[in-house]
Formats: C-alpha cells, sequence, structure tokens
C-alpha cells in the first residue's frame, strides 16, 4: 500500500481481506470469487444515508444479507431539555425536532398543553394552523424529492425542487421572521397576527407550486431510468410493516389508508376536502407516486383555506398564557406585569397527562405531555415517524443489491433529528 493511508489492508493465506480503521474495528471480508461474506459501514458520514446514520451492511458480493443501522449520533437530548423548561419555552424545542416539519411538531405540542389548558382556539386561528402546516407538508415532500432524485442520478429534478421550497420559506419569513424554525404555531393560537398582503403572497405561491409538481412528474414518471431504478424495489410484506411501526407515505404505499387527519381531526381538518393517496405496489416507485399525489392534496387545502379563511382573532382569550400586546404594554402597567410574570415564571398548567397526534410529512406524529400542575411540564415524549420507519430499514435491504440500497433508503424519508431526540 501507499504510505499515508489511513487504513490499512492485509491479505492473509486463504485470501481473505481484513480492514483495520483507527477506531479499531475490523471489517473481514474476500476477494471476488472466494465465496466469503463482507462487513461494511455505510456512513454516519455517507451522504446518502439522510444525515448521521450509520448501516453495518452483510454482503455475499453485491446483494445485502443483513442490514443493521445504528442510531444515536445526533442524540440531543431535547425530550429531557423539555423537563427544565416553562411550556412557552418547550416550543423552540419542538422546531428542533424534525426540522424540515417544524410546524407540524408546533403543531401537536400545541393541541397538547391546550387539551391540558382546556383552551378553546378560534377558527380562524385553526384554518391558518392548517394553511401553514400544509404548506410545510410540501417543503418537506420537495426537500425528499430533490435529494432522493440526486442520489438516483436525477439532477435537474433537484435544483427544481429547491427552486420551489424557497418560495414557500419566504412565505414562513413573511409570517414569522424566521425561514425554518418559525415557533409560529404555539398553545393559544399563532405566535404573531398573520402579516398585511398574506393572502396574495400564498396564492402566487401556490400557483407556482402547482405548474412545478406536473413538471417533476413529467421528468421522473417516464423517465426509465428512475423507473428501473425504483420499480419493484424495496418491498416489505405489510403486516411486518406494522409490526415495525411503519407510518405515513410508506404505509400508505403499501394499500394502508391511514392518516391522523382523517381518523383524528385536529384543528378544523375535518373541514377540509382532500383524499388521502394510497398505492398497492409497496415499493419505492409508489412512495414516490404517494408523495407527489400528497403535494397535489396539500395544494388543494391551501386553496380551500385561501378562499374559506374565516374572520376572528388569531389566539384565544387566555392573557393567563399568551404575551400581551406589546402597543398595550407602552401604555398599561397591567400588560407590563403580565408580561414579565409570563416570560419569568411561566403559566401553570393542571396536572395530567394528553397523548396528542398529528400527520406529520413522515406518518404518524405524537406528543405525551405530562403535567404536575406546576409551570414545568412532568414529561414530553415525542413519538416521531421516522424512528418507527427506520426500524424497518433492516428488513427491507436483505437480498437487496447494494447500489438499490440508496433507493430504498431515500424513499423513506427519514430525518435523524426526528430519530435521535
Amino acid at each position: 500500500m501507499r504510505e499515508g493511508y489511513d487504513h490499512v489492508a492485509s491479505l492473509d493465506a486463504e485470501h481473505e481481506l481484513a480492514i483495520e480503521d483507527p477506531s479499531g474495528l475490523e471489517y473481514k471480508g474476500s476477494q471476488p470469487g472466494s465465496g466469503r461474506r463482507m462487513t461494511l459501514n455505510m456512513g454516519p458520514q455517507h451522504p446518502s444515508t439522510h444525515g448521521v446514520l450509520r448501516v453495518v451492511l452483510e454482503l455475499d458480493g453485491e446483494t445485502i444479507l443483513s442490514a443493521r443501522p445504528e442510531i444515536g449520533y445526533l442524540h440531543t437530548g431535547i425530550e429531557k431539555q423539555c423537563e427544565a423548561k416553562k411550556y412557552q419555552q418547550v416550543v423552540p424545542l419542538t422546531d428542533r425536532v424534525d426540522y424540515l416539519a417544524n410546524l407540524n411538531n408546533n403543531l401537536c405540542y400545541a393541541l397538547a398543553v391546550e387539551k391540558l389548558l382546556g383552551l378553546e382556539i378560534p377558527e380562524m386561528a385553526q384554518w391558518m394552523r392548517v394553511l401553514l402546516c400544509e404548506l410545510t407538508r410540501v417543503a418537506s415532500h420537495l426537500i425528499w424529492l430533490g435529494t432522493h432524485a440526486l442520489d438516483i442520478g436525477a439532477m435537474t429534478v433537484y435544483f427544481y425542487c429547491f427552486r420551489e421550497r424557497e418560495e414557500i420559506l419566504k412565505i414562513f419569513e413573511m409570517f414569522s421572521g424566521q425561514r425554518m424554525m418559525t415557533s409560529y404555531i404555539r398553545p393559544g393560537g399563532l405566535a404573531l397576527e398573520p402579516p398585511r398582503g398574506w393572502h396574495k403572497a400564498i396564492t402566487r405561491v401556490v400557483e407556482r407550486l402547482q405548474s412545478g409538481v406536473d413538471e417533476y412528474q413529467e421528468l421522473l414518471a417516464g423517465n426509465p431510468i428512475w423507473v428501473n431504478r425504483t420499480k419493484g424495489v424495496g418491498m416489505l410484506p405489510v403486516d411486518i410493516m406494522i409490526d415495525l411501526g411503519v407510518t405515513g407515505p410508506m404505509l400508505r404505499a403499501a394499500g394502508v389508508n391511514i392518516d391522523a387527519r382523517k381518523d383524528s381531526p385536529h384543528s378544523s381538518y375535518d373541514k377540509f376536502q382532500f383524499d388521502v393517496p394510497t398505492r398497492t405496489a409497496n415499493d419505492v416507485y409508489a412512495r414516490f407516486e404517494v408523495r407527489m399525489e400528497e403535494m397535489r392534496q396539500s395544494i388543494r387545502m391551501v386553496r380551500q383555506a385561501l378562499d374559506g379563511m374565516p374572520s376572528g382573532p388569531w389566539h384565544a382569550d387566555a392573557p393567563h398564557i399568551l404575551l400581551p400586546d406589546r402597543e398595550k404594554m407602552k401604555t398599561q402597567m397591567e400588560a407590563l406585569i403580565y408580561h414579565f410574570k409570563i416570560v419569568t415564571e411561566g403559566y401553570r398548567v393542571p396536572a395530567g397527562s394528553v397523548y396528542q397526534v398529528v400527520e406529520s410529512p413522515r406518518g404518524e406524529l405524537g406528543y405525551y405531555v405530562v403535567s404536575d400542575g406546576t409551570a414545568n411540564p412532568h414529561r414530553v415524549f415525542m413519538r416521531t415517524p421516522s424512528f418507527g420507519n427506520l426500524q424497518s430499514l433492516g428488513a427491507m435491504l436483505e437480498g437487496v443489491l447494494i447500489a438499490d440500497s440508496i433507493a430504498v433508503m431515500g424513499s423513506m424519508d427519514f430525518v435523524l433529528g426526528d430519530v435521535d431526540r
């Protein structure tokens, strides 16, 4: 070997290849034709693992015999941090669990706390939450489609998807001042009053999104390379997927019609007309079709929100938990005192526990919030869809060619922040 290599490779008498890395791990393999197995690391810095994920593969030639995902490289301790924060201080932490679907996490946490408080949220705030969460779903699917296509070799789609996503991020910045970690949906309603011109701005973006989705479909659906790389790849029996906790587009692509927006309506979703896309092929291509149709359904819901947005307040009448208006703070001592008390002491939530479910872009998202009657949550547990979906990776990769493992992992659309927490 040439000098300067970090890894040391040596051949023994039986032509077995042993590679030792600086961490002390040893990977044993074989020369072509010797019939021996090889253990190979994919990650934790491999670009196609879409985050800090390590997958230990056991190979027979190019065929995967077993795959073991190893997580924890991105562990943030967010769930534990919630116990040391006031209820209002937890909201920015929910932004950072699934950073591609922060508003869906905001919504799930807010709904749980509102149930404990017994708050009634005005209809206008509920509709606005639906509108923003569906825009988040489209933005998340655009990230998935662009990176997934790039993994398989379609570079043009990547640039087109980010072109449209940029317009959605501008909308979020218009509402909250932030492009991604918006913390815009909070217990009690919204963080700020919707800005002037929001209706016209979103209408313009929706028209562009509609034509963009059609363009992506035209670029990929008939592309022979895309079809050959995705059809008949990454299948897994439905009963195994359910046992492993798979939800969302992956399960719907296997023919299971489950969606929390229909099955457990929340935040006025029951007042919107939309379909739950399903397919039966249960492969990478079917997951592509489901997510493409989900984007169209989200755009359909955004249009309904634009046409039927009710008037009224954008937050509940709850001065004991919501910060007072800034203009009132300049002239009213009572408002200034309330602001000081809420910021420094928080607000007490009646003792009890709530489990709230919403449908994130990746599947069923659940927050279990336990209150002990103080201003700090006793426990915040997050049942994240990426964790359940990733559990199926090992079973899904068995018997798959290593080249197809990239397509399979991309079709799962997991976010490692959503897994590790």
